[in-house]
């Protein structure tokens, strides 16, 4: 998959979702993080992106669950 393409996904899933204040959270704690340091830009939003859905939907189930 294309750079590009990535992003893209990325974008799109975290905004169908209504993620973006999470999203953009938890890239402005990765950065302060030593083990993403050395991440390139494309493995970072691949991170942060896979967290919040993850908590996203947890959250959902868990509520569900109730």
């Amino acid at each position: 998959m294309a750079w590009e393409d990535a992003f893209w996904d990325i974008h799109k899933e975290i905004t169908k979702l209504k993620l973006r204040k999470q999203f953009d959270a938890q890239l402005e704690k990765m950065k302060f993080q030593d083990h993403h340091k050395f991440h390139d830009t494309r493995d970072q939003w691949e991170y942060a992106k896979n967290k919040v859905v993850k908590e996203y939907h947890e959250k959902k189930a868990k509520k569900a669950s109730k």
